[in-house]
């Protein structure tokens, strides 16, 4: 069989057929997630407006990855996968977060990126931009700069470097953003990754938060793993959104409970996401979940993007800053393998 690896986009019978009779890496291809969505984009209701005059974001948000070049961020490759996540199931992009590698890059870079994306025809009212840093000058250079470019929301991670930090120095932070970029009235999203910042947005820290700035902390990205803790967390308000990172939310968020999703594998999962937020379809959902799960025990960044690069063909995008590296190749085989397995019990 002569498979069609060179179109934009293939359908679903299509990769299943050509992964069947290809092995090893372009096997990969075989993905479904990956095709596009011939049904236009649909949006629940409930997408009443935040302040600031931007739609709440909602759904499928997928933390992009970070194209590279010998010197710096390819803007081009971004802005085109970009555009093939927004076509293929995603409500939303998170730029510059983990799996864009944002704290790798330095201020110039982020902003530079910032500004290519703001001066194309993306969607800014669908986008939010990583804006935390371990400088609070830093924080705040960057969060002006997405607010003066035009951004839906900010993604903000805690100050990372000092630990036992007190919950008093972590709201000051916080606020003194908030202040920074009260001409704006853009959305703040606290971004929860303890197990890489080291730093808890504790329930108490966002209440207080909520207290004093109120609809300007606009939600939560949670990327802790702790669904108790998410939950407890929608409870604080009735405008705070929360984002859990992973597809699994996503039937959860079609009944309110959660905003949505903010998710690495969304780059490798946004048609089956679109499905299942969208559509309400618990087979999509099933099997965005089991891809995600075959990423689990590998170096989560590297792995988005060498699938990534292999389902646009482009080996460029495989490229990581260090302290990341590209996957070894013992570690490709073992992923290709789990992806293969995912797709033939689909």
């Amino acid at each position: 069989m002569r498979c069609n690896w060179n179109s934009r986009f293939v359908s679903r019978r299509e990769f299943i057929a050509c992964g069947a009779v290809m092995s090893g890496a372009s096997g990969t291809k075989a993905l479904a997630g990956l095709a596009k969505d011939e049904e236009s984009p649909v949006r629940l209701e409930g997408t009443a407006s935040r302040p600031n005059g931007f739609r709440k974001l909602r759904g499928t948000i997928a933390a992009i990855i970070t194209p590279l070049s010998g010197a710096g961020p390819d803007h081009a490759r971004l802005l085109s996968l970009a555009h093939h996540l927004l076509d293929s199931g995603c409500d939303g992009l998170n730029l510059l977060g983990t799996t864009g590698e944002a704290t790798s890059l330095s201020v110039d870079e982020r902003l530079g990126l910032m500004a290519a994306v703001a001066g194309s025809n993306l969607p800014k009212e669908r986008l939010m931009v990583g804006t935390g840093a371990a400088a609070l000058s830093d924080a705040v250079k960057l969060s002006k700069g997405a607010t003066e470019l035009g951004f839906s929301g900010l993604l903000l991670l805690p100050p990372f470097y000092y630990k036992n930090v007190t919950e008093s120095g972590i709201i000051a932070y916080v606020s003194q953003i908030v202040e920074a970029t009260a001409a704006s009235s853009a959305s703040i999203y606290l971004y929860n990754y303890p197990a890489l910042s080291g730093v808890t947005y504790t329930l108490p820290m966002i209440a207080e938060l909520l207290r004093r700035h109120g609809t300007r902390i606009a939600g939560l990205k949670d990327s802790s793993g702790d669904f108790a803790y998410a939950r407890a967390a929608t409870k604080l308000s009735k405008t705070f959104d929360v984002f859990p990172s992973t597809e699994a939310s996503l039937l959860e968020a079609r009944s309110g409970v959660f905003a949505g999703c903010i998710s690495a594998t969304a780059n490798v999962t946004s048609v089956e996401c679109g499905k299942a937020f969208r559509h309400g379809d618990a087979a999509a959902l099933r099997r965005a979940v089991a891809i995600r799960r075959a990423f689990e025990g590998v170096p989560l960044v590297p792995a988005v993007k060498y699938i990534v690069s292999k389902v646009h063909q482009d080996p460029n995008l495989c490229r990581v800053i260090p302290p990341l590296a590209e996957l070894d190749k013992k570690t490709v085989e073992s992923l290709e393998t789990r992806l293969r397995t995912v797709e033939e019990n689909s």
